[in-house]
């Protein structure tokens, strides 16, 4: 019987976190295809499988150990795919606004790009700052998350409002949050596990019940409720911290 070297196993190891975040590469280029294509809820499921994929590989890189420089940066492109240019593009062609009369059909790519910008700003920017107990700005696969499960609860809902006005305003609205210095709770010191091991366990399968039920309703307003709730939290917590310097100081 043979056994493979441990330098082998190592790169083997190495290779897994990459390998997922091809993954998430891929269901973001198939989102774009398929809004291409006008398969708008193709698109909208192949964003939320590709943040499926994005949380796995940063998980899988850090149980495993196997977190390197290169990985972080194929990582940040990954998501700029998959979270910037395919929910705006599914945003941007689903609204009409690509086909809409002035003054969207002038603006609207313009409003699609300020937010894909504003997305690679915010990674760029996590990339090069040191690790913090929260985010600053808005993250990326939340303002994703938010458009694709807003536009699958749409067509879900078969409704007919007119949309132009709505999206072009999430654009803005998302790009400035992604771009801002509001701090947003990562949630990485949440230790409920070892505290309130039955209630979260009740809480898991309640979660994953009425997901698939209704997947498109929860996570939009799972991810309405972080945009809002976190935003509005996070100012009160940064003028409650200059406040105490201010105190401090004095």
């Amino acid at each position: 019987m043979r056994f493979p070297r441990p330098g082998r196993y190592k790169d083997r190891i190495y290779l897994l976190p990459n390998i997922l975040t091809s993954g998430n590469i891929f269901f973001g280029f198939f989102s774009v295809i398929s809004t291409i294509n006008g398969s708008f809820r193709k698109a909208g499921f192949a964003i939320l499988i590709a943040m499926v994929f994005d949380l796995l590989d940063g998980r899988i890189a850090r149980l495993t150990k196997s977190s390197s420089q290169f990985g972080e940066e194929y990582d940040s492109l990954a998501d700029l795919v998959s979270f910037g240019i395919a929910p705006a593009l599914l945003l941007f062609i689903w609204s009409g606004l690509n086909i809409t009369t002035p003054p969207f059909q002038k603006f609207g790519w313009l409003a699609a790009f300020f937010f894909v910008a504003c997305g690679a700003l915010r990674l760029a920017r996590y990339n090069v700052q040191p690790v913090k107990r929260n985010f600053v700005g808005l993250p990326i696969p939340v303002s994703a998350a938010l458009i694709s499960s807003g536009v699958l609860l749409y067509t879900e809902l078969e409704q007919k409002w007119s949309t132009e006005w709505l999206c072009f305003a999430i654009f803005l609205t998302l790009g400035l949050l992604m771009v801002s210095s509001i701090p947003y709770k990562s949630y990485k010191d949440l230790e409920i596990r070892e505290r309130h091991p039955f209630p979260l366990l009740v809480s898991v399968v309640l979660f994953v019940t009425v997901l698939a039920v209704r997947p498109e309703a929860v996570l939009f307003f799972l991810s309405l409720a972080y945009v809002l709730i976190g935003g509005i939290w996070g100012s009160l917590d940064k003028r409650r911290m200059a406040g105490k310097r201010v105190v401090s100081k004095e």
